[in-house]
């Protein structure tokens, strides 16, 4: 579809403003616990449950998606539209994970005819999760030394070996796999399958964090059978898709990071609440401390830039072929300002910022903490930070491999 703009883009706005009007549930309006009980994993109010039925059979928790496969065919001006007015009343999004921020836009790029027709409509209507399998025990940020195979047995595959920290797995319904097809070479004996979790053979046990939840998995793979039509892209050619694959994780985790990321936190103007609640004032107004005054300026300053930024970057990814290797500059970025965010937050609470659980800590501030705690995989998800500046070298700044 076109960019539209002007009276066009108005002319969405009063549609989407008088369709939202219409379906968005009073009940959830501002509730952020509740919209994101289903993204977390958690059992979805009923009222929940009834906008994301909604916002999926509109299309519009996937806005720019084609239409033929039930996304909501706007253009990125209309689809800025539609999350200006969703903002404005207090909705989020329903329709999310790994399907829509990294999967769907790869399989839409690279997949065939029929894997879109089968998987592409039940992620716009939020019907199934998705996991990722790709780093291993032994295969982390020199990803392509995984060793999970995959051998050809006429009318299947048959997967063996492990995968770690698969983020909900436990959960999930389906796969996007990275295996090894020939042993014989590294990255171009890698190819890109789908599997079932539901398979025999398929086990995922969570991984308990230091913040206390479990949102990784270790995943096992014992004689899994795959059919053969679950293979995307060319065999042994899986590599090249993982790397597009990670182009579109990455934009969307600086996206997520740079808007105030965690759930937890809210948005980057809440530290600045924070630190005036706990902190107080001096005579003329200001943060009381001064010291924190200035880093929580600098902390403003880097995040308004990088929101601006991040949004220049999906103009332009809009007029190109999607993201690109500039996505590994904004996700070390992204990764640096959120916990700068969460670091910030704990050290203005003071006392309060040490609670961990039991009485004496109130839940807001026990919630902080654990956030602060999340924040320190920022740099580790998505490609670490030093893998990302790798990238940034090579093929940004076109450098040369060190001696």
């Amino acid at each position: 579809m076109a960019d539209f703009g002007g009276d066009d883009v108005e002319s969405f706005r009063a549609e989407a403003r008088a369709w939202l009007e219409a379906n968005f549930p009073e009940a959830l309006k501002n509730d952020t616990a509740a919209q994101l009980a289903q993204a977390m994993g958690g059992r979805p109010s009923a009222d929940a449950a009834l906008w994301t039925e909604r916002m999926g059979e509109k299309g519009w928790g996937t806005p720019t998606w084609p239409a033929t496969y039930g996304g909501g065919g706007l253009s990125r001006p209309q689809a800025r539209v539609l999350a200006e007015e969703m903002t404005a009343i207090g909705a989020r999004n329903p329709i999310g994970g790994m399907g829509v921020m990294m999967f769907g836009p790869t399989l839409l790029e690279v997949g065939t005819e029929e894997q879109k027709q089968r998987h592409i409509p039940p992620i716009v209507r939020g019907r199934l999760r998705w996991c990722q399998g790709y780093s291993e025990p032994g295969a982390g940020s020199d990803l392509a030394s995984l060793q999970t195979r995959c051998e050809d047995k006429g009318d299947h595959w048959l997967i063996n070996g492990q995968k770690i920290w698969t983020s909900g797995a436990d959960l999930a319904d389906w796969c996007f796999c990275l295996v090894r097809t020939d042993t014989s070479t590294k990255h171009a004996g890698i190819s890109f399958v789908l599997i079932d979790m539901r398979t025999p053979g398929v086990e995922a046990h969570p991984i308990r964090l230091i913040n206390g939840a479990s949102p990784f998995c270790e995943t096992f793979f014992t004689d899994v059978k795959v059919p053969k039509e679950n293979l995307m892209g060319p065999l042994n050619g899986g590599w090249t898709i993982a790397k597009r694959l990670l182009q579109f994780e990455r934009e969307n985790i600086s996206a997520s990071l740079g808007a105030g990321g965690s759930p937890a936190m809210g948005q980057t103007g809440r530290v600045d609440a924070l630190a005036r609640e706990r902190l107080g004032h001096d005579d003329g107004g200001r943060l009381a401390d001064a010291d924190m005054r200035r880093r929580l300026a600098d902390h403003l300053i880097d995040a308004r830039a990088f929101q601006m930024t991040t949004r220049r970057a999906a103009l332009e990814a809009s007029h190109n072929q999607g993201p690109s290797a500039a996505t590994s500059i904004m996700k070390y970025a992204g990764a640096k300002i959120a916990q700068d965010r969460t670091e910030l937050a704990v050290e203005a609470m003071g006392g309060a910022g040490l609670g961990w659980e039991g009485e004496g800590f109130a839940p807001g501030d026990l919630t902080v903490t654990r956030a602060w705690l999340r924040a320190k995989a920022n740099s580790i998800e998505g490609g670490t930070s030093e893998v990302n500046l790798n990238v940034v070298s090579k093929r940004v700044l076109g450098l040369p491999d060190p001696k």
